[in-house]
């Protein structure tokens, strides 16, 4: 396994060789509409921390190369399989379509959805999350397999969206172990 630190990612370019080669966990990242790129870029760092095969980028999610995406990925986003789709709902059919026992989860505070602490992730795994201000839209709510949410317990409603999938992705991985 190859282990690259902030400077090694920021200077080098992937071989087609060593991205095959690479063991990726049956995980997926859809990003419905999130407009910071900031938070793409994490995500994208997150998506290679968990070894996700791939990251949907969905509706007016800005997409690789930007300078700010680049940035916060420490160019991960060369290494980490990614698409652009228009919405996220075809992003969901086309995973469907390619994978069909593929359990789609989204992340968001909805009436029906279960708390993470009851959360049981069933594998290969699409996990959405949504947009900084308006969250996950309601017609990707409408086709997911299930809604998860993470408690808040404080004043404030949510958490970041790269926070709040690290935490939810992080739970996932616990389970292939």
């Amino acid at each position: 396994m190859m282990r690259l630190n902030a400077r090694e990612l920021r200077t080098s370019e992937p071989n087609p060789k060593a991205l095959k080669s690479m063991e990726k966990n049956n995980i997926y990242i859809i990003l419905d509409n999130v407009l910071d790129t900031y938070n793409i870029g994490s995500i994208f760092r997150l998506a290679d921390a968990v070894a996700a095969k791939k990251v949907f980028l969905c509706g007016d999610t800005e997409s690789p190369p930007n300078p700010r995406i680049k940035k916060a990925s420490i160019n991960t986003w060369k290494w980490v399989e990614w698409e652009y789709v228009p919405t996220a709902v075809e992003a969901i059919s086309k995973l469907k379509d390619q994978i069909p026992k593929v359990k789609i989860i989204a992340v968001e505070q909805y009436d029906k959805s279960t708390p993470l602490s009851k959360f049981k992730p069933e594998f290969p795994i699409a996990v959405i999350v949504g947009n900084e201000t308006y969250g996950v839209s309601k017609e990707v709510l409408e086709k997911v397999d299930q809604v998860v949410e993470l408690p808040m317990y404080g004043v404030n409603k949510s958490l970041n969206v790269m926070v709040t999938c690290a935490i939810v992705l992080y739970k996932i991985i616990e389970n292939l172990e």
